[in-house]
């Protein structure tokens, strides 16, 4: 269950659009979103709604479970796709109570940054969609561990030339940790990281564009395999 945060972050307001088919989390969702000032400018029971007004709302992110009617399979990601086709600045954030690896995967094939999927059960604080929410709409990519494992799993092949090292950094990357969290969570220091980073993106083949975006391609790179 998601807790509600003692405090009110001052950050830019974003425009955001929800879609669940699920009235009781879709409405309490609005409710906790409203109470940390983001702007919901539309909820909706079904994808194609949500499509339907995409123009009108204008949102900056959407955020969406997967499994919606008619069918309860895949209608999320594909109302997601569709309306990344259609606006290709706009954010999305996935929520699923599943991981759905295939799913993952035709997402970020889809795009190149701004997309999340995290599991319902495991958002655990407001604080922590919030976050979810500003790095997507930033341009980032957030996934809950247990998607990044098992999409590791499933493409195993790129990571022939990486160090243990290297794999677990990349991991950390895709789940949206900056460096420093990396060398926390490692127990590393921040150069060590870098390095390991900078290596990362030559075995991937990334050139120095100084796009600031550049971490955000080594994971989809990677993924996209």
């Amino acid at each position: 269950m998601i807790e509600p945060s003692n405090e009110t972050p001052s950050r830019t307001q974003l425009r955001v659009v929800v879609a669940d088919d699920s009235v009781l989390l879709r409405e309490g969702l609005v409710r906790l979103l409203d109470e940390i000032g983001v702007d919901v400018v539309g909820a909706y029971g079904d994808a194609d709604t949500l499509l339907a007004d995409l123009e009108a709302a204008r949102p900056d992110i959407a955020l969406l479970d997967v499994r919606m009617p008619p069918t309860h399979r895949d209608e999320g990601v594909r109302a997601a796709i569709e309306a990344r086709r259609r606006r290709p600045d706009l954010a999305i954030l996935l929520l699923s109570q599943y991981v759905e690896v295939a799913y993952a995967q035709e997402l970020l094939a889809a795009g190149s940054g701004g997309v999340g999927y995290l599991l319902k059960d495991r958002v655990t604080s407001i604080d922590e969609l919030r976050d979810a929410l500003d790095r997507v709409a930033d341009g980032g990519t957030v996934l809950d561990p247990q998607v990044v494992s098992q999409l590791l799993g499933r493409r195993s092949d790129p990571l022939a030339t990486l160090t243990p090292r290297e794999r677990e950094v990349l991991g950390l990357m895709a789940e949206g940790r900056t460096n420093a969290a990396i060398g926390a969570e490692l127990v590393i220091g921040t150069g060590a990281v870098e390095k390991n980073v900078t290596s990362i993106f030559q075995k991937l083949m990334l050139e120095d564009s100084g796009s600031d975006h550049r971490r955000v391609l080594a994971v989809l790179t990677f993924l996209q395999r």
